[in-house]
């Protein structure tokens, strides 16, 4: 009996080849008016998509009112749903009464924080959180002068510690993914008038993305941006709706299922 060879195709048996399928938008900007819209464009991705990944400005005007419509729509959809905040969903500072209106719904807000769940045999991490401010080669904010400037570069600070910490807490995970609202590179601001650069983003978040290297990372805010760039060599894409011309974009990651060992 060849035991190497049984051995070799029972390797070869448990480890199978998935096709993770993401669907992925931010911008959003839920709202009464944009109630059908927002609706019919969710309920499409049933059998479309094993995970929806929303890159924050949820709502107009960060109302939980507005959050509510989202809620509403995510409901009934059988794939799980997570989420990042953006600046519009700050604008109330209705943020506790925000987020419990999306988790009615079924949704899973990250905030500084990351999820790993198990989808169709791989196991996903997801690492969220808004990022921040504070500009990229050119353009950067300093860490000096008035306490309201360096509060605004503390707040970064904090985003960036956050990425970090939640990368480290994934680095298992067959597939990583990133979700940011703000840019991390200005490869995906391009775009946009240099003048606001500083309030899109900040390549600070590149350094935990390319030290860790997800598979993926999203965010949006920049509206009139650019949707593909990279940091090193991981893909970073801009899913604006404005800037993909469409409600959501589908992703497919491919990975290696690895079931576990019953333990006898």
């Amino acid at each position: 009996m060849d035991l190497d060879g049984d051995r070799s195709g029972l390797e070869r048996a448990s480890r199978q080849a998935r096709t993770l399928r993401i669907a992925a938008a931010g911008d959003l900007h839920c709202c009464d008016e944009r109630r059908e819209s927002i609706t019919s464009s969710l309920r499409a991705l049933a059998g479309k998509a094993d995970v929806v990944l929303l890159c924050g400005d949820l709502t107009t005007h960060g109302e939980p009112q507005e959050a509510a419509v989202l809620a509403e729509a995510c409901g009934p959809l059988p794939m799980p749903v997570f989420a990042v905040l953006g600046n519009h969903d700050w604008h109330a500072n209705r943020h506790d009464e925000l987020v419990a209106e999306l988790e009615r719904g079924g949704l899973r807000v990250l905030d500084r924080g990351w999820a790993i769940c198990e989808l169709d045999g791989l196991q996903v991490g997801i690492a969220g959180t808004k990022g921040f401010v504070g500009g990229f080669p050119g353009s950067h904010l300093p860490d000096f002068g008035e306490p309201l400037l360096r509060a605004v570069y503390r707040e970064t600070t904090q985003e960036v510690e956050a990425l970090d910490h939640a990368l480290r807490e994934i680095a298992l995970c067959q597939v990583r993914i990133v979700m940011l609202h703000y840019a991390p590179t200005h490869a995906t601001i391009e775009g946009e008038a240099p003048g606001i650069w500083a309030f899109l983003g900040t390549d600070r978040l590149a350094a935990p993305i390319a030290e860790h290297e997800p598979d993926l990372v999203l965010h949006g805010h920049a509206h009139s941006g650019t949707f593909e760039g990279t940091i090193g060599s991981v893909p970073v894409y801009n899913v604006s709706v404005p800037v993909m011309g469409r409600d959501f974009w589908l992703f497919e990651l491919e990975a290696t299922a690895t079931p576990s060992t019953p333990i006898h």
